[in-house]
């Protein structure tokens, strides 16, 4: 079984849905997640995972140049002795420090299709942009923004979406079911 560590910022819908996977579902038996990390104390989804009985850290990066910060980052995770770093949700842009420290092995969703818009705000520039559909792409994180290798990607369809919240609602339930079949199948090796 591989041990990965679920990165954070905030409530954490993609962390719970993968934790839910590991717990009863595709991921069962082959991730265990030993750590909820985030890099805001007040991050939500840091409360679930204490509730699943999952150990959560806190590193507050407000301040903090970005090698510096992730350099107490690989520190911490140092003990944990983890097979992958798995962002979800995770609002920050990592350093080199942190990259090569665990290369090919930090994955990251993004709600867009990275070809075509990187950085934040993919719901709303497929919104803006009147698509009729996106992508959700699972990818390596290198040390662009969101550059590193495409892993997988799932379609979201936006025809008839009335408003941001709706594309935002469509493209999450893409989010949560592709994110767990892509772990799965880069945890046993077959992607």
């Amino acid at each position: 079984m591989k041990k990965i560590a679920i990165f954070i910022s905030g409530r954490g819908s993609n962390m719970k849905a993968i934790m839910e996977q590991c717990q009863h579902g595709i991921l069962k038996g082959i991730a265990e997640p030993v750590l909820v990390f985030s890099n805001k104390v007040d991050a939500t989804g840091l409360d679930y995972a204490k509730s699943q009985g999952i150990e959560t850290a806190c590193i507050e990066s407000l301040g903090l140049k970005r090698a510096e910060f992730d350099r107490q980052v690989v520190d911490l995770l140092a003990g944990y002795k983890i097979d992958f770093i798995v962002l979800a949700g995770y609002m920050r842009i990592l350093s080199p420090v942190l990259v090569q420290a665990y290369p090919k092995r930090i994955i990251n969703i993004h709600p867009a299709d990275t070809t075509q818009h990187q950085g934040l705000h993919g719901y709303e520039w497929a919104w803006e942009n009147k698509l009729p559909e996106t992508k959700i792409t699972v990818h390596y994180v290198d040390e662009g923004l969101d550059t590193g290798s495409i892993i997988a990607q799932g379609t979201v369809d936006l025809r008839g979406a009335e408003n941001l919240d709706e594309i935002e609602r469509r493209g999450l339930a893409v989010e949560h079911k592709l994110y767990s079949e892509t772990l799965k199948m880069i945890l046993l090796g077959t992607r």
